[in-house]
C-alpha cells in the first residue's frame, strides 16, 4: 500500500498532464501548431517518378466507351497498376480541348476507384486522371510545372508517366496526376481540411469535369495563326493584326486581343467581391468540390470582400500564395487565372484564408492563343504577368504588388527559385534525364499526336525555353531588364529569335493522327513516315496481353536502363540525388515526410482501403495517455 502523503496531488497532477496531452493533440492548430501533411502511401507508388509505370485498362465494352467519352458517362473497368489489379473502378472521358478536340479517340480519361465502391482505394488514392498530352510535343509542360510547383512549396498535385495499355494492347504514354479531391486534401492539409472550389465559366466549359459544351472558336484558323505567328523572330510575333499595342515600350506583349479579348471571365472566377449574396458566385459555388454550407459560403465571401479591400493580405496564406505566382509566373501558362479566360484553378478556403492549387499546364510557355514570339515570352516581365485585362482586376494577385514588402518577398523567392532550381544544374540534369526515360515509350507511342522528331525537337526547345527564361528573370530581380511591360526595352531583352513557340505544341495543333478506331483495328504507321515497321501491331484480339517484348518497359513496370546514354550524358539518379544535387526544397518539413511502405498487401486490392490519415493516431495516443492516467490515479488512490 502506498503511503506517500502526496499521492493524490501526485495522481491529480497526472490526471491534469493527460487531460492537457489530449487537449493538445485535438485542438494543437489553435495553440499555433501547424498540422501536418498526412503521408499516403500511393506518393511512392504510382507517383514515384523514377519510372515509366504500366496501367492497364481492361473493359468488355471499350469500343462503346470511346464513342461515348464526350458525354462523360461513367462505365465500369478493371485497372491494373504496375501488376496490382484492382476491380470494380469507373472511368469517363475528362477535360476541355483533351475531350472536345481529339479527332482520333486518344481522350482524357478520369479513373474514380471510390465510385462503385467507398472503400476501394488504391492505397488511399481515390481518384486518379490519365492525361493524354494534348497540344504538347514536350510531353512534359504537365509534368515540369508541376514539378516547379511542388518545389516551390506549394499543394500541387502528384504526377508521373504511365504507359496504358487496353486489354492487354497498347494504347500510348500518358501522365497520371493525382485529382484534386479528398486524398488531395487529405495528403496536404490532413483530415481536417477546408473547402475546396475549382472555379469556372460555365460558358468556358463548367460541365461535371469543367469540360462539357466547351468549343473553341476557329480552330483552324487559330492553328494557322499559331504556325505563321510563332515563326517570327521578332516581338512583334503574336500581337493582333502584327501590331504592337499602343503604349508598348518592350519585348512583352499585351495578349489581351483575339478572340478572348480582354478577358473573358466573370467577376466571381476572376475572385472579385460582388455583394453578400451566394447567388452572385455561381461560378464557384456551383463548382465546389467539398460540400460547403451556407456557413462556408459566407465565410468564402467575407474573404473575397477582404482580398478586395486594403487589408487584402489578411485574406490569403502569404507565403503559399506568393511562391504559387513565383512558379505559375515563370511557366507562363495564360490559359488560367492570369490570362483571358480566367480558369483552370483549384481556390482552397480555410478559416477565411484562400490558397491557389495549380492545375493544367498543357498549354503553358507560350502555347495558349498564338501568345507572342519566343523573345517577347522569355522575358516577359514579372511583375506584369498578365494576358488580357489588367492585374488590378484580379485581387488574388493585385495585392502582391499593391505592397512593397510582398512584392519583395516574391522577387526574394523568385531569386530562390532560380538559383537552386537552375543555376544549381538540376534543371538540365532532370530535363536530360526524363527525356531519356519516356523517349522510347514516345516513340513506340501509336496514338500520339505529334511524330517522334517533332517531341524530340520540342523537349529540345522547351530546355532551352527555361534557361533563357530564368536568365532573363535573373536580369529583371537585378534590374538589368525592366520587370513590368512599361519599363522593358527591346534593345536590354534575352534574345531568344531562333525558338519557335509552335515547336513545343500549342492552342489547336496535334488533335489526332494515324490511329484506328477501336482496338484491334490496324494502328499501321503511328509516326506516318511510311513504315510500319516501329509501331506495336495488335493482335486483332487473340491474345489479351502485349508481348512485354514489343514494349520499352516489361509489365512489372520495371524501368528500361538508360545508363548508355547516347548523347553521351548519364541521367540524374532520382533515387539518391541529382548528378550530387538534390531537389531544392522550398517547403519546409513537407519533404522530410517518410510515405509508409506500399509493397504490402495483396496484389487484388478489389475493396480494401490502404490510405488511413495520421490524425486517426494522434487520437488513439491521446486516448492512451488519458487511459494510462486515469489508471493511475485509480491504481493508487486504491493503494492507499
Amino acid at each position: 500500500m502506498s503511503t506517500h502523503k502526496h499521492i493524490d496531488r501526485i495522481c491529480c497532477a497526472a490526471l491534469l498532464l493527460a487531460l492537457l496531452l489530449t487537449a493538445l493533440f485535438v485542438n494543437g492548430e489553435s495553440f499555433g501548431l501547424q498540422k501536418a501533411s498526412t503521408a499516403m502511401a500511393y506518393e511512392t507508388a504510382l507517383f514515384d517518378t523514377s519510372k515509366v509505370h504500366t496501367i492497364n485498362i481492361i473493359m468488355d465494352d471499350w469500343d462503346e466507351f470511346t464513342a461515348n467519352c464526350k458525354s462523360e458517362e461513367y462505365y465500369a473497368c478493371t485497372v491494373v497498376i504496375d501488376g496490382e489489379t484492382f476491380k470494380n473502378v469507373a472511368i469517363r472521358g475528362k477535360g476541355n480541348t483533351s475531350l472536345s478536340q481529339v479527332t482520333n479517340d486518344r481522350y482524357s480519361y478520369k479513373i474514380e476507384f471510390d465510385h462503385y465502391t467507398d472503400a476501394l482505394t488504391y492505397h488511399g488514392l481515390d481518384k486518379l486522371c490519365l492525361n493524354n498530352i494534348i497540344q504538347d510535343n514536350t510531353y512534359m509542360k504537365d509534368y515540369l510545372c508541376y514539378q516547379m510547383m511542388q518545389q516551390v512549396g506549394v499543394a500541387a498535385p502528384l504526377c508521373s508517366y504511365a504507359y496504358l495499355t487496353v486489354n492487354g494492347e497498347d494504347w500510348g504514354l500518358y501522365l497520371a496526376v493525382e485529382a484534386v479531391e479528398e486524398s488531395f486534401l487529405q495528403r496536404n492539409y490532413s483530415s481536417d481540411y477546408g473547402e475546396l472550389y475549382k472555379p469556372d465559366s460555365t460558358e468556358m466549359g463548367g460541365g461535371r469535369g469543367n469540360g462539357q459544351d466547351f468549343t473553341m472558336p476557329d480552330t483552324a484558323e487559330n492553328a494557322a495563326e499559331n504556325t505563321a505567328e510563332s515563326t517570327a523572330a521578332d516581338t512583334t510575333a503574336g500581337f493582333p493584326n502584327g501590331q504592337m499595342p499602343d503604349g508598348f515600350s518592350g519585348g512583352a506583349p499585351d495578349m489581351g486581343g483575339g478572340n478572348f479579348a480582354g478577358g473573358s471571365g466573370s467577376a466571381d472566377v476572376l475572385l472579385q467581391y460582388i455583394d453578400d449574396d451566394p447567388d452572385s458566385y455561381s461560378n464557384i459555388f456551383d463548382n465546389a468540390k467539398t460540400s460547403c454550407s451556407e456557413a462556408d459560403k459566407a465565410r468564402l465571401i467575407a474573404a473575397l470582400k477582404t482580398l478586395s479591400g486594403e487589408d487584402a493580405s489578411s485574406a490569403v496564406d502569404v507565403d503559399m500564395v506568393i511562391r504559387y505566382f513565383v512558379a505559375h509566373n515563370f511557366v507562363l501558362n495564360f490559359d488560367s487565372y492570369t490570362g483571358s479566360m480566367i480558369h483552370n484553378y483549384y481556390l482552397y478556403e480555410k478559416g477565411g484564408q484562400l490558397q491557389m492549387i495549380p492545375w493544367d499546364y498543357n498549354l503553358a510557355f507560350g502555347g495558349f492563343q498564338s501568345s507572342g514570339g519566343a523573345t517577347a515570352l522569355v522575358n516577359y516581365p514579372i511583375d506584369t504577368p498578365v494576358s488580357g485585362g489588367s492585374i488590378d482586376e484580379r485581387p488574388m494577385l493585385a495585392w502582391i504588388f499593391a505592397d512593397e514588402e510582398y512584392t519583395a518577398l516574391y522577387h526574394q523567392y523568385f531569386a530562390e527559385f532560380i538559383a537552386e532550381y537552375f543555376d544549381s544544374g538540376y534543371f538540365s540534369d532532370m530535363m536530360d534525364s526524363v527525356k531519356a526515360m519516356i523517349a522510347p515509350y514516345v516513340q513506340q507511342d501509336p496514338t500520339k499526336f505529334c511524330t517522334y522528331e517533332e517531341f524530340e525537337t520540342g523537349i529540345d526547345t522547351l530546355k532551352a525555353f527555361c534557361l533563357l527564361r530564368a536568365e532573363s528573370i535573373s536580369a529583371q530581380l537585378s534590374g538589368a531588364i525592366g520587370s513590368t511591360s512599361d519599363t522593358q526595352d527591346e534593345a536590354t531583352l534575352i534574345d531568344a529569335g531562333s525558338l519557335q513557340i509552335s515547336d513545343m505544341g500549342s492552342m489547336g495543333g496535334g488533335m489526332g493522327k494515324n490511329i484506328g478506331n477501336s482496338i484491334g483495328d490496324d494502328i499501321g504507321d503511328p509516326i506516318g513516315n511510311g513504315t510500319d515497321s516501329d509501331a506495336p501491331q495488335p493482335n486483332n484480339g487473340q491474345d489479351t496481353q502485349t508481348d512485354a517484348s514489343d514494349r520499352p518497359s516489361p509489365p512489372d513496370g520495371t524501368p528500361p536502363d538508360f545508363s548508355d546514354d547516347s548523347m553521351g550524358r548519364t541521367p540524374p539518379d532520382f533515387s539518391g540525388g541529382t548528378s550530387g544535387k538534390t531537389p531544392p526544397d522550398f517547403s519546409g518539413d513537407a519533404s522530410d515526410r517518410t510515405p509508409p511502405d506500399p509493397s504490402g498487401g495483396a496484389s487484388d486490392r478489389s475493396a480494401e482501403n490502404q490510405g488511413q490519415p495520421s490524425s486517426l493516431l494522434l487520437m488513439g495516443g491521446s486516448a492512451a495517455v488519458l487511459l494510462a492516467g486515469l489508471a493511475f490515479a485509480l491504481l493508487y488512490k486504491r493503494r492507499k
